[in-house]
């Protein structure tokens, strides 16, 4: 069996990192890795991702897979760190300092990315556009290229001739999905949504973690088999919800959003059998865990 934990949306809730990092070490301490399913920092300031590096080195902790998020990409709404100045929106900074910032950190020159938990492989996909710089109209938008899509298509096939489930990380939910991904504040997230869902969808034993939402795990709908039409697999791919490390949300009942009360600091274990997949949901405040499912491996390892 190989574990890891998948987590995401600190932006700069060192408090609550702090408090999840301590329950996932001591809770998981044979973990293989831990994923990041993006907003890493508040802003992408390279001053908060040191804060980062910092908090995940008080901590014993496997390997990282870190996976950029729309708050990566703030920094041009300030003057300074201390100054916000949305009307002159970039104040001078550039797209590629922005990614450059992301590179550094995560030690890699590409957004996407392999690595090997316990020999599980786990793929980190995202952006590689922030788009207002390229639209005025749009803001977080996600923008994949032509390589992405080819290198995502390679690996899952790889991976698939040699009978491997695949975890994809990424931040933002694929619409139609997990919480919130049906509400109009996340269903366009995505600028090539379809062409992604048909790369995934073809794969019985891909398994897709996202946040950005900060939607609550005790949903019923953290968890889902999407279907897609014309891909000839009618069992679907898995997607996970990944909770949020900085304040959670939830569905107010008229298309938008309210804020969970109390504290909220949630994130996952999941447990890659000979058979199957286990999926827990983890209150990191509490130490408790919320619920979990079981998802048959098409294919066993």
């Amino acid at each position: 069996m190989t574990t890891f934990n998948v987590i995401s949306d600190i932006q700069g809730d060192l408090a609550d990192l702090h408090v999840a990092l301590k329950d996932l070490s001591a809770g998981n301490p044979d973990s293989s890795g831990i994923a990041i399913a993006g907003d890493i920092t508040p802003r992408g300031y390279d001053f908060e991702y040191a804060a980062v590096k910092e908090a995940f080195s008080r901590h014993t902790l496997p390997k990282t897979a870190w996976a950029i998020g729309n708050h990566e990409f703030y920094v041009p709404k300030w003057a300074t760190p201390d100054q916000l100045s949305q009307d002159t929106w970039p104040n001078g900074t550039t797209e590629d300092s922005l990614f450059r910032s992301f590179y550094n950190f995560a030690g890699r020159n590409t957004v996407y990315a392999e690595q090997s938990f316990g020999g599980i492989p786990v793929l980190t996909i995202g952006t590689e556009k922030y788009m207002h710089y390229h639209d005025t109209t749009l803001w977080d938008e996600v923008w994949m290229s032509d390589a992405q899509f080819a290198w995502l298509e390679a690996r899952l096939r790889y991976w698939k001739a040699r009978r491997k489930p695949v975890m994809v990380v990424t931040h933002h939910p694929l619409p139609n999905t997990v919480s919130g991904s049906h509400n109009k504040l996340y269903m366009r997230d995505y600028l090539q949504s379809d062409r992604l869902l048909g790369i995934l969808g073809r794969h019985r034993d891909v398994f897709l973690f996202c946040g950005h939402t900060h939607w609550d795990l005790n949903l019923s709908d953290w968890h889902v088999r999407r279907v897609v039409p014309g891909t000839a697999n009618l069992d679907g791919f898995s997607v996970i919800n990944t909770g949020a490390i900085q304040t959670g949300w939830t569905d107010d009942g008229k298309g938008g959003e309210v804020a969970v009360p109390g504290q909220f600091n949630q994130g996952l274990q999941v447990e890659v059998h000979r058979d199957q997949l286990v999926v827990k949901a983890r209150d990191f405040t509490e130490g408790t865990w919320l619920k979990q499912v079981r998802i048959p491996l098409h294919t066993a390892i």
